[in-house]
């Protein structure tokens, strides 16, 4: 009876293991796409900065932290559109599209005729631009959060860089 006992608690430990781990699993490719948005927001930022698409006053939030730091990048969580005209997202040429990710069917093939196109309704990018103390306005952090839903899980994650006026 105590072997029973302990048998069963050793195969109940290992099923509750393998669960947390399937569902970890599942979240996989979120965490791939989420890593790769926030990337791309920031590299868009200092590719901006560095063609001069952009002036260094522009690289700020619209509100941001006075509440009216005259920059063009929106405030708050945005969905994740189609970035407009400037190449940068979440600011006010944004596309009303959402952005899509085409990923490989059931034949894991990226390409062919079951490849499967979905919108990333579930995600939203927040990008907020502050100045950095005492580096009199030169200097910036650039944080970016994604949210996005993974099961009946809401996970956060977040990147945080610092860009210069210089190039």
């Amino acid at each position: 009876m105590m072997a029973l006992g302990v048998l069963t608690v050793g195969v109940l430990g290992t099923a509750a293991v393998l669960a947390r781990g399937m569902q970890h699993l599942s979240s996989s490719p979120a965490d791939v796409i989420v890593t790769q948005k926030a990337a791309q927001a920031v590299e868009a930022v200092f590719s901006a900065r560095d063609s001069h698409k952009v002036t260094w006053p522009q690289i700020k939030n619209v509100r941001g932290h006075t509440g009216n730091d005259g920059g063009i990048f929106l405030d708050g969580p945005q969905q994740l559109h189609n970035a407009g005209t400037d190449g940068l997202v979440d600011t006010a040429d944004d596309t009303t599209g959402l952005e899509t990710m085409t990923l490989p069917g059931k034949d894991q093939t990226l390409g062919t005729t079951d490849d499967q196109t979905n919108a990333l309704t579930q995600y939203t990018r927040e990008i907020t631009i502050r100045d950095v103390a005492n580096e009199n306005g030169q200097l910036r952090s650039i944080t970016v959060n994604m949210t996005y839903r993974s099961g009946p899980t809401v996970k956060t994650y977040t990147l945080v860089t610092f860009i210069s006026a210089f190039s």
